[in-house]
């Protein structure tokens, strides 16, 4: 149909189905999504925070989850004041949609850049942030010493810096654990202790007398590998190497037991039943963060600030 004079003058014209002719500014964004994740999006916002320090985000997206060969990986889309960044989780690493255009391409380099890394290292990741950031720091110069080490002095300092961390492991996993007031404290610097009092603590229960032991057992020979090492005149890159491995694993198992002790208890959402609950850290709960779960089908969570919504 050819449309009449009076249908094309635009003095006439209806203007309840105009077009806006200029985008939506990035901070407005969130107001018009039907749905979202705030506590995975503060994750997501938190880590582009600490890896584009002079940025101020404005926007953040989950755009999708791919699944390949098993593992998980969420891509999301955000934007700060200055750029805009594809960020995909496990291991989470961000990428400029300036340099990377092509999310498909990204998640492909993504995928294995990761899987090269943790080919590389057996480390837990310490990309989030997480109330271990001191003991990774000690492993890491561990680490690197062990990379340069020549002289048997060289491989004894490992052997320092190895039992720092392991200090450093009880120190944050005490301050993040219930022990009632009647129970007598060692010495800051007793590993052994500490780890035999924790892990009664984390792993108490009759269920659990095995792998209470077990954990003991390795803190204990881990423990006593590190000491040795610090004063072996011999020390060789062997030993040194072998008591960075034993460190990892002790500081794995130690890390899973805490989390655990926190998940289990909340192995499913009081409000709607699902059992999707995740596990977030948060560095601004006091007194110097602290992890908290949310159920991923609906709004709950147990951050304190926030406890029973």
């Amino acid at each position: 149909m050819v449309p009449s004079e009076k249908d094309t003058n635009p003095e006439t014209l209806r203007d309840d189905c105009i077009v806006p002719t200029h985008p939506v500014p990035a901070r407005e964004l969130g107001r018009y999504g039907v749905t979202g994740d705030p506590h995975s999006e503060m994750d997501i916002a938190s880590y582009v925070e600490g890896q584009a320090r002079d940025e101020t985000i404005q926007h953040v997206e989950k755009i999708k989850r791919e699944i390949v060969l098993g593992e998980i990986y969420d891509i999301w889309d955000v934007v700060t004041n200055k750029d805009r960044w594809w960020v995909i989780t496990n291991l989470t690493n961000l990428y400029s949609q300036r340099h990377f255009p092509s999310l498909d391409y990204t998640l492909s380099f993504h995928i294995g850049l990761m899987a090269r890394l943790r080919n590389r290292s057996d480390r837990i990741d310490p990309s989030e942030p997480t109330p271990f950031d001191e003991v990774f720091r000690r492993v890491d110069q561990a680490e690197r010493k062990q990379e340069s080490a020549v002289e048997a002095e060289d491989y004894q300092a490992v052997g320092m810096h190895l039992r720092e961390g392991l200090i450093s492991l009880v120190s944050a996993m005490r301050r993040r654990t219930e022990i009632p007031a009647l129970v007598e404290r060692p010495q800051d610097a007793n590993f052994v202790v500490w780890s035999e009092l924790l892990m009664n603590q984390l792993c108490g229960g009759g269920s659990d007398k095995e792998l209470r032991q077990h954990l003991k057992n390795i803190a204990k020979e881990t423990w006593q590998l590190v000491n040795w090492l610090t004063h072996e005149r011999n020390a060789n890159q062997t030993a040194s190497s072998i008591a960075i491995h034993s460190c990892q694993t002790i500081i794995g198992h130690f890390i899973h037991i805490l989390q655990r002790d926190r998940t289990d208890k909340t192995g499913q959402c009081p409000v709607c039943k699902s059992r999707n609950i995740r596990t977030h850290f948060d560095i601004t709960i006091p007194p110097d963060g602290d992890y908290y779960v949310s159920c991923g089908e609906c709004a709950w969570t147990n951050r304190p600030d926030t406890r029973g919504t």
